[in-house]
């Protein structure tokens, strides 16, 4: 019987996709993780297997029905059933309303939703056979209110919050775990120590989001027994204004 499993992370970047398919990998998942481009994924994979675990990596554009179909296929076919699947593309472009054109618009809907619509779709396809399975899609504070400057962002990750409501309320009698994380806050990346270092500084007195500490809040939920799911939960740091 095969006992292999794998975690996929769609949109597995820098900080907090990669420390999910780390986190899970200690715990003996295989880690397949795709971005746009192959090469950048190396770093994660070499320290995923340093650290004991395995690790494959995908280049692969979320938006793109058959490379979706194709990814899944692959996985189920090569490598293991996929347990996990976590939906982890960003998109978080800022432009006033005069400013948004036709294609920043569409292009940030088909990154941070179509492309959970389909990966969402695809796993479901996977998983209802067997009755079992966890689709995380990650939110942000644009998936419950819009601002000045984020109508493109904050229309996608409205669209896939309700994507992971229906979704929910289909699957989980049948086995299948659909929840959504909304992450309210500044995140340990790079982009926010050099844009923000203000922001930055309050790391030390936890302060910013840990990449981290996601990640177990994700294994966690991954973890919940039937009867006490969570479908939506918010993780933000202490001093958050909320």
């Amino acid at each position: 019987m095969n006992q292999k499993k794998a975690i996929l992370v769609i949109g597995a970047g820098d900080a907090t996709g990669g420390a999910i398919a780390r986190r899970f990998a200690r715990e003996g998942y295989i880690a397949c993780v795709t971005r746009r481009q192959a090469d950048k994924l190396t770093p994660l994979a070499e320290q995923i297997e340093s650290d004991g675990g395995v690790a494959y990596g995908f280049g692969s554009d979320a938006r793109n029905e058959d490379e979706m179909i194709e990814l899944i296929e692959k996985i189920e076919r090569d490598i293991a059933p996929i347990e996990v699947a976590v939906f982890n593309i960003g998109a978080n472009v800022r432009f006033g309303i005069t400013e948004t054109t036709s294609r920043v618009y569409r292009k940030v809907w088909e990154l941070a939703c179509f492309g959970g619509f389909l990966m969402g779709r695809e796993t479901a396809r996977v998983m209802l056979p067997r009755g079992r399975g966890t689709i995380i899609f990650t939110g942000a504070t644009a998936s419950l209110r819009g601002r000045e400057g984020f109508a493109a962002f904050s229309g996608a990750k409205h669209a896939l919050r309700a994507l992971a409501q229906s979704m929910a309320r289909e699957l989980w009698p049948q086995g299948i775990h659909v929840a959504h994380p909304v992450i309210d806050g500044a995140i340990d990346t790079d982009f926010i120590r050099t844009n923000f270092p203000e922001r930055y500084a309050l790391k030390e007195q936890g302060g910013i989001l840990s990449p981290d500490s996601i990640a177990e809040a994700y294994w966690q939920i991954h973890l919940q027994p039937r009867d006490a799911w969570t479908h939506e939960t918010d993780l933000r740091p202490w001093l958050e204004n909320w």
